[in-house]
């Protein structure tokens, strides 16, 4: 029987009405290829972003070798024209990238129209780089979640679709899974670091963006781990040792890192108000520092990823290096160029670590030293569940598991005593979106900070 005419009518609208608003013209559709698409180049740039800023370290590593004394200068006056140009170009630029998405997140419009901007993005990845060839104590992996969150930001923008924050959040989530080949840690992040509650809504879509990048990633450049399989293991009477002397060792650690960052960037104290004041002198006596301490040591320059990953083999360091290494970490984080601690502060753990190696001799190297990187790394993100994530990730130390998530826990509490602030957050504070000075693109009033 032939439909009656009301129900053809009845049948065309329904047909109409779906494709509004789930056809290709709609904002559902145009909204998951955003997202999609978006993924996949996160997981392409943040590949090349990778490689260029290995290429960095290494060069700035055989310059230091061949010219001993040139980084005395080379240092100093490299920080000093980085802080200058990022002022110049994009000062929202300056620091690590996670507290400009966590405050791109409260208000995604304003965020994105300030400080995820392609140009932001851009001198953030170029300054970046230029700050490893200049051997400053910085990584890659902070740069590459604000570097995520623009171009998320930018194929909102293509296809006329509105930035929601949950997409801000896992654009810089999928950022971290395609830095470090972590899918895992990257929800992990999302969930427990920038949005800062369990309970925020992050949709299947936004998930799978996540592992999208992460895929992207690793199908680029193989399935590798970060520093190497190391498979450690700690036998359970060391483990009942170890575990609470690294977390309250590594914890404070990490957490006076914290203060002194967020004393630096927020307080108000003769070093912070040259930092304002003076802004170019101060990041030239910052650059000092670290040249200082890389002449002296021959470790302290870059990311530090080599000497992490050989501690974790077991090689034998020297027990100031991780003592040296938060200095020149601390220095350049505070100096305001852009660059994250991610990476240096993970080489910093190392060198908590290998502290801890002496103390217990007799206990098997890299699974204490691995105990230290997460202690500390906890300690200065106060990220528990990702720390042990990405370690676990980026080691293979996957029978490690319980001892470093004890660690974590104790670390964290550690961290409270010291720091109450989570430094993420508390630097977040000095990127509000919603200030005069952000809309126009003057540098901010808050000194320049870090990851």
């Amino acid at each position: 029987m032939p439909a009656s005419p009301t129900r053809r009518r009845w049948t065309l609208g329904r047909v109409r009405a779906l494709l509004r608003s789930r056809g290709p013209t709609s904002v559902l559709f145009r909204r998951r290829v955003a997202v999609v698409a978006g993924a996949i180049a996160i997981g392409v740039i943040a590949v090349l972003f990778a490689g260029a800023a290995d290429r960095a370290g290494e060069a700035y590593a055989r310059l230091a070798r061949d010219w001993r004394w040139l980084p005395l200068a080379l240092t100093p006056l490299g920080f000093v024209a980085l802080v200058w140009l990022t002022r110049l170009l994009a000062p929202a630029a300056r620091g690590s990238g996670i507290p400009q998405v966590i405050a791109a997140r409260e208000l995604p419009d304003l965020g994105v129209s300030t400080l995820l901007t392609m140009r932001t993005a851009i001198v953030k990845a170029v300054l970046t780089l230029a700050a490893l060839l200049t051997g400053a104590s910085v990584g890659r992996e902070g740069p590459t979640v604000q570097l995520a969150a623009s171009i998320m930001a930018l194929f909102h923008r293509m296809l006329r679709v509105p930035m929601r924050g949950s997409v801000v959040i896992a654009g810089g989530a999928a950022g971290v899974a395609a830095a470090f080949n972590t899918p895992l840690a990257g929800i992990l992040f999302a969930i427990e670091e920038l949005a800062a509650a369990y309970e925020q809504r992050v949709t299947l879509l936004v998930l799978s963006m996540i592992v999208i990048a992460g895929m992207v990633a690793q199908s680029l450049i193989g399935d590798y781990v970060y520093f190497g399989v190391s498979g450690a293991t700690i036998p359970l009477h060391t483990a009942l040792l170890v575990v609470p002397v690294a977390g309250l060792v590594g914890g404070a650690a990490g957490g006076l890192f914290s203060r002194l960052m967020l004393a630096a960037a927020l307080g108000d104290h003769p070093v912070s108000r040259l930092a304002k004041a003076r802004p170019l002198v101060f990041a030239g006596a910052c650059g000092l520092v670290v040249a200082a301490l890389g002449v002296a040591s021959g470790l302290t320059w870059g990311t530090g990823y080599s000497a992490a990953r050989a501690m974790i083999q077991g090689v034998d360091a020297p027990l100031w290096f991780g003592p040296a290494k938060f200095v020149s970490t601390l220095a350049t984080a505070v100096a305001g160029l852009p660059g994250g601690i991610f990476a240096p502060s993970l080489a910093v753990g190392a060198g908590v670590g290998n502290l801890l190696r002496a103390a217990f001799p007799d206990g098997p190297a890299g699974a204490i030293v691995i105990l230290g990187m997460v202690a500390y790394f906890t300690g200065v993100v106060r990220a528990p569940l990702t720390a042990v994530i990405i370690l676990a990730e980026t080691t293979g130390s996957r029978g490690l598991m319980l001892p470093m998530f004890a660690a974590a826990f104790v670390a964290d509490w550690a961290s409270t005593q010291v720091c109450r602030e989570k430094l993420y957050h508390g630097l977040s504070r000095g990127f509000a979106p919603a200030t005069p000075a952000a809309l126009s693109g003057a540098p901010p009033a808050q000194p320049l900070s870090s990851e």
